[in-house]
């Protein structure tokens, strides 16, 4: 077994949203912990996922979002600000299975997905606003390792990010 395949596998089994919540109150006070609003669907057969975030901001054109998956995921999740576009898809099933096979715990995407039977059937946990049929453009466009808005919500690069059947967690640092 890989050391991120090790990584998420382990480390996503001993958490729950609500009790880090619970354990971390003072962090949602001061706003070093956010919820993100409950409007993401589950996809995938993780249901709980955690790691360290690296983002993308793209709209509409999933190239830079292939690129990043085509790298070592480490056990790290995949935050995509898509712009909440829900006009075209930013992730299908051979990307979700791209992300498996190099080892990312995630990916959450502030847009649609598409290919939702291959995605189901990929060892990966994926939130998306909803699916779509449609491609996205391929040219590139965007830009990596950036703070970006999710649900309007800021996260940023090197943040955790904690998702289960509650919710989904956005901290500052690895929570306990």
């Amino acid at each position: 077994m890989s050391r991120s395949a090790a990584f998420s596998t382990d480390f996503v089994t001993d958490f729950a949203t609500a009790d880090l919540c619970d354990d971390n109150a003072i962090l949602l006070e001061d706003g070093r912990l956010a919820v993100l609003p409950p409007v993401f669907r589950h996809f995938g057969t993780r249901l709980r996922f955690a790691g360290r975030i690296v983002t993308v901001k793209v709209f509409e054109d999933n190239a830079l979002v292939r690129a990043l998956l085509e790298t070592p995921g480490d056990g790290q999740v995949l935050v995509v600000d898509g712009g909440s576009s829900l006009r075209r898809a930013l992730l299908g099933g051979q990307l979700a299975l791209l992300a498996q096979d190099n080892g990312w715990a995630g990916v959450v995407v502030d847009g649609c997905v598409r290919d939702t039977v291959e995605i189901d059937s990929c060892d990966i946990g994926i939130r998306a606003l909803a699916a779509h049929p449609q491609r996205s453009a391929k040219k590139g466009a965007g830009e990596r390792n950036v703070r970006v808005q999710v649900a309007g919500v800021p996260v940023n690069p090197g943040d955790w990010l904690y998702a289960d059947a509650d919710g989904i967690l956005v901290a500052q640092q690895r929570l306990a």
